[in-house]
């Protein structure tokens, strides 16, 4: 499908293929506000089923107040400009630009007065049973930014993809969510495989020694997520890529874009966000099965991250107690 859509922008245009993309796709529209479930911070995706994907041809020109989810979200703007505020930092996206904004990343958007955007939110755990992409969502974070000039190897290609999810998803043929599910694959295996590649990162690394690093560290990041709940120190980890503790976070850091600890204190959070859903847990019992050290820390560090305290998260979450 995303080939298809390349061939028809070949033939006869890109505006012809952005009328006959959004014909499409309005066809059968989604007709309902990007933001339903706002409570706090906190946006709740209804999904409306099993499909754990959603998709929306926004055309609406008006702005999102800063929320986040435990969702991931793509957006490309398709006519027109959009921005996009992260925490403190503003993106400014021209169309066909794609902004990927890893979960729980607190964020605001500012629409233009006309114009539209492809805004695709899904379940991450749709992802993180396939070896590697855990651990490539955190490298991701607090977004990736995909232009003509950032990533001119993987740009269309990536455009492609997100055009043929969007024909898809309103298509009304058999194996259509088989379909989106393996193009969103294909979207994040180019991304993950471009973002590990980029120039900077590996820039003090002989060639022969980044595919080495990159498989040393996607086995460290795979023991920190299976081990995240322990007293892990770094001097373990370190021992286990076999560098000094003081090379092995520089390095990490470098690769990774975050440091070790901060990717240990993620993995914990996603850990306790699981746990809440649990009526039958206290605060407490979920700050211990969690790896925190105390109901302060993990009430501080919570809140920091998420922008709500846990038991504010448990009663928006939480299912009922047996």
């Amino acid at each position: 499908m995303p080939y298809i859509f390349a061939a028809v922008t070949a033939l006869f245009g890109r505006q012809y293929f952005i009328f006959a993309a959004f014909m499409v796709i309005c066809k059968a529209g989604d007709g309902c506000p990007l933001i339903e479930f706002l409570n706090g911070l906190h946006e709740t995706v209804d999904y409306r089923g099993d499909f754990k994907i959603r998709l929306y041809m926004n055309r609406e020109c008006e702005d999102y107040p800063r929320h986040w989810h435990t969702d991931a979200e793509v957006i490309m703007p398709v006519d027109n400009s959009y921005r996009i505020v992260i925490d403190d930092n503003t993106y400014d996206l021209d169309a066909d630009d794609i902004i990927f904004i890893p979960p729980g990343e607190l964020h605001q958007i500012h629409s233009p007065s006309s114009g539209y955007r492809i805004i695709l939110q899904f379940d991450c755990t749709l992802l993180y049973s396939l070896k590697g992409f855990s651990s490539a969502f955190d490298m991701f974070h607090p977004c990736v930014l995909i232009t003509p000039s950032s990533m001119p190897n993987i740009h269309s290609e990536l455009v492609s993809l997100v055009m043929g999810m969007a024909s898809e998803y309103y298509s009304s043929q058999p194996f259509k969510e088989a379909l989106v599910y393996s193009m969103l694959i294909r979207f994040f295996s180019i991304l993950g495989r471009n973002c590990i590649r980029t120039e900077g990162k590996f820039s003090n690394i002989k060639n022969h020694k980044q595919l080495e690093y990159i498989k040393l560290f996607v086995k460290v990041c795979n023991y920190i997520n299976r081990h995240c709940t322990e007293n892990i120190k770094v001097e373990e980890i370190a021992n286990i890529a076999g560098f000094s503790k003081y090379h092995f976070a520089r390095l990490f850091k470098q690769v990774m874009n975050m440091s070790w600890y901060d990717y240990l204190i993620n993995r914990r959070i996603m850990q306790a966000e699981k746990l809440l859903a649990d009526q039958d847990l206290s605060i407490m019992q979920v700050a211990m099965k969690s790896g925190f050290s105390s109901l302060a820390t993990f009430n501080r560090v919570f809140r920091s991250r998420k922008g709500c305290t846990p038991s504010q998260y448990k009663a928006q979450h939480g299912r009922p107690a047996k």
